[in-house]
């Protein structure tokens, strides 16, 4: 590492390290601020910072954070990075450090981590260990699911059926770019791109033939199962990744609602709209999820997707400082959002529609647990079995039961989870049985 990229490593650890934004914002920011940077030195700030803090439980440890709960200096936390994850010798070590940060480096390679609590083996917040524990995981569970997210993700594009075909795409992305990809195990849209290409500079980007999109994002799509001709609403839409996934699956015609409480996103999706040639989305403001536009379309959907607002703590590959930033008390907030959004967008659905309710987190208390509860108040939708749906699209997938639950160790994809939900029950008597109920 050159003194240059040390510097600017040091300076952003310095400002992620607030967690007053997300890191990846906090890089860009440096990035655009720091125009000396060149592309080899902005990979290797990049790339240093996202691993110290994939690895900030086990390096906070080793560098004595745990005496007096005093949060260890950057320097000692980078010190400590260089010389048990990277694994650099003292003679290797940066010029920055002197004698006595070398003297502590010896110390710090003779600890044992087998020795440390089990949120540091498993690099977990504590009290996601605690949650993970309580649900019954075992302690070989969490440590296999928490070193799972200590490796950078790979990189992931899905293709855009109503324009390319996937070896075509594939094909011309080696042509143009030598750039290699493999076919994704159980998407049939997605490639996984060797290495981190700026793919956004391709013309397969660029003309929509592609997206990048994690494959257990694509596989929500076939879970929906959108077709020809249908009525189907993405009820948080964000930027529209899925949107657009759907949008293809119904090979642009029927109706497809984007529906989001945030202008931004939804502005976001509009150049992604345009690259996609979709012409069957809508997107919509909405106040609320009790909005009138959603209580206009009552029992009209063929399909609602709920990609519900969570913690993230599935995408710590990509996100890892939601290590810090989340906290027992942010999810129980969650908790309350995830119940009202599925108990407003449930409405939308029609007799035998589909709800799908998923979230990129591994805390039951997102998942199973919401889908129980909301189950328990309306019994006029059933659970469908995940593997057997993906299984009549020609996915042979490993699952553990009939909810869709992945994680970067077994499926190597984000650790998602989801739900298909069938309303057995038209919307007008789902109503009065809950007004005799009451």
């Amino acid at each position: 590492m050159t003194p240059i990229q040390l510097s600017a490593t040091l300076d952003v650890l310095n400002s992620a390290l607030g967690f007053n934004a997300p890191a990846d914002a906090v890089v860009s920011r440096h990035f655009r601020e720091n125009k000396n940077l060149g592309p080899k030195d902005r990979a290797v700030v990049a790339e240093t910072v996202f691993s110290v803090l994939r690895h900030l439980p086990q390096l906070d440890w080793l560098a004595g954070g745990e005496e007096g709960n005093k949060m260890p200096s950057t320097r000692d936390l980078l010190l400590a990075y260089f010389t048990r994850i990277k694994h650099l010798n003292l003679r290797e070590l940066p010029a920055v450090f002197g004698d006595n940060d070398k003297e502590r480096a010896a110390g710090m390679k003779g600890m044992a981590l087998r020795d440390a609590p089990l949120n540091v083996r498993a690099a977990l917040p504590q009290w996601a260990v605690e949650a993970l524990l309580a649900e019954g995981k075992t302690e070989e569970q969490i440590l296999e699911l928490g070193q799972s997210m200590l490796q950078s993700a790979p990189l992931d594009l899905r293709v855009n059926g109503i324009k390319a075909k996937r070896d075509a795409v594939a094909a011309e992305l080696k042509a143009v770019g030598d750039i290699n990809t493999t076919l994704t195990p159980f998407s049939p849209w997605g490639l996984r791109v060797e290495g981190k290409p700026a793919i956004n500079k391709y013309k397969a980007f660029l003309e929509g033939r592609v997206e990048v999109q994690d494959e257990g994002s694509q596989l929500l799509g076939l879970l929906c199962g959108a077709k020809r001709g249908q009525m189907v609403a993405d009820f948080c839409a964000g930027a529209g990744g899925k949107t657009l996934l759907l949008g293809a699956m119904m090979q642009n015609t029927g109706r497809l609602y984007a529906f989001d409480i945030s202008e931004k996103r939804l502005s976001n999706l509009k150049p992604r709209l345009a690259r996609s040639g979709l012409s069957n989305v809508h997107p919509q403001l909405i106040a609320s999820e009790s909005d009138q536009k959603i209580k206009r379309l009552a029992g009209k959907m063929d399909v609602v997707l709920v990609d519900a607002p969570c913690s993230g703590m599935g995408t710590l590959r990509r996100n890892p400082d939601l290590k810090a930033r989340q906290t027992p008390q942010s999810v129980s907030e969650l908790n309350a959002k995830q119940i009202a959004i599925l108990n407003s967008a449930s409405r939308m659905v029609k007799q035998g529609g589909r709800l799908v309710y998923a979230t990129c987190s591994f805390l039951s208390s997102e998942n199973e647990a919401i889908v129980t509860a909301f189950l328990a108040t309306h019994p006029e939708f059933k659970l469908l079995d995940a593997r057997e749906i993906l299984k009549k699209e020609r996915v042979e997938i490993e699952l553990a039961n009939e909810y869709l639950q992945l994680t970067p160790h077994q499926h190597q994809t984000d650790a998602f989870f989801a739900a298909v939900l069938e309303r057995s029950v038209p919307v007008a008597a789902a109503v009065e049985d809950s007004v005799d109920a009451e």
